[in-house]
């Protein structure tokens, strides 16, 4: 049974985004200034689109915390929608506000609309893309500020990089990449990489197939909305085992590597040595270059419907990774080495 676990709620234009969070120690510094700062993180990166231009969010506490300590009980989070003024009608909960307003029925190629018309019976496909829109890793982000707060009493640290967007790699013109795919009216996707240092040897296991650390973390990553594959380590394709694996040396008593291929993690379990793990994010599938489509309703061919959307958010996907990758490490953390209160995880971690 998960430690650090949480449920979300929300539409990308309804009143809010909440989380509840259950597992968070008591006794843990919350500072809602970096939860805030993670939450500006993510609004950040070229090629966003005007939403961001509406939203500045910021988060509220609403329970489970008191005079900027975690209490041991639920912590539950509220992330304001600004944009839902002008969508209140559309949004409303009441039977009497329906409306065709905004309603759409052109699946979208790319997103979550024609399988998600076919397994909720919907017609509308507005009520497919509230919740299947990236808007709600506002949320989640928030939640990995938590997570992040938890492992930096331990020493704990992550980070996270562009490596590539669409065709220009490493130290190229990420700018200029985007603005000619911009230019063209389309979208372009990229790879990123997130890293956490100083972690301990054996989070995760081997004994069952699900408890292996790599694929509950591959798992958080590649659910983020667009990401298509998902890398531990070095990609071993092209090397022989001679050359890919981590040699175990001896220096000045201690068990070091020389190289960190494997991504700090070996058989399901971490290794002491850095967590690596890279995201490919493909393009937005929201583009003013319409896509060819069908309309659900009347079953003829279409292009597909537009609506605002960034043109790269490979950054800000990054930032999303590292909240998510915040969670699995917080929550073997927590298996591992126990403690109702920060105090005692010090104590069990540390002896």
């Amino acid at each position: 049974m998960n430690k650090f676990r949480f449920l979300t709620a929300g539409e990308s234009h309804g009143k809010c985004l909440s989380a509840i969070i259950e597992g968070v120690p008591a006794g843990l510094s919350i500072d809602i200034n970096f939860i805030n700062s993670e939450l500006a993180r993510r609004q950040q990166g070229y090629g966003r689109g005007d939403r961001m231009k509406i939203e500045q969010d910021t988060v509220e506490i609403t329970s489970g915390v008191r005079f900027g300590k975690s209490l041991g009980s639920p912590i539950t989070l509220v992330v304001k929608n600004r944009d839902f003024e002008s969508w209140q009608k559309v949004m409303s909960v009441a039977p009497e506000d329906i409306t065709d307003e905004r309603a759409f029925s052109t699946f979208r190629p790319g997103h979550a609309d024609f399988a998600g018309s076919v397994k909720y019976n919907q017609k509308d496909l507005r009520n497919v893309l509230e919740r299947s829109s990236a808007r709600k890793t506002a949320i989640e982000v928030a939640v990995g500020a938590f997570a992040k707060l938890l492992l930096k009493e331990l020493g704990i640290e992550g980070s996270s990089k562009v490596t590539q967007i669409g065709s220009a790699c490493c130290a190229q013109n990420f700018e200029g990449e985007i603005d000619v795919i911009r230019g063209k009216g389309d979208t372009v996707g990229g790879k990123f990489t997130v890293t956490y240092t100083n972690l301990p040897v054996g989070l995760g296991s081997y004994v069952h197939w699900d408890r292996g650390i790599d694929g509950r973390l591959a798992q958080a990553v590649m659910s983020i909305p667009a990401i298509k594959a998902v890398e531990i380590g070095t990609n071993p394709l092209g090397y022989c085992g001679s050359q890919y694996h981590d040699e175990i040396f001896i220096e000045d008593g201690k068990i070091t590597r020389h190289s960190n291929n494997a991504g700090g993690i070996e058989g399901g379990m971490t290794n002491g040595q850095d967590l690596v793990i890279s995201g490919v994010m493909k393009p937005i599938p929201t583009m003013k270059t319409s896509l060819k489509t069908v309309d659900a309703q009347t079953l003829e061919e279409t292009e597909a419907h537009f609506e605002r959307s960034d043109v790269c958010a490979v950054e800000a996907c990054a930032v999303v990774a590292e909240a998510r990758v915040a969670w699995i490490l917080a929550d073997e953390i927590l298996l591992k080495y126990g403690g109702d209160c920060i105090d005692e995880l010090k104590r069990n971690y540390y002896q």
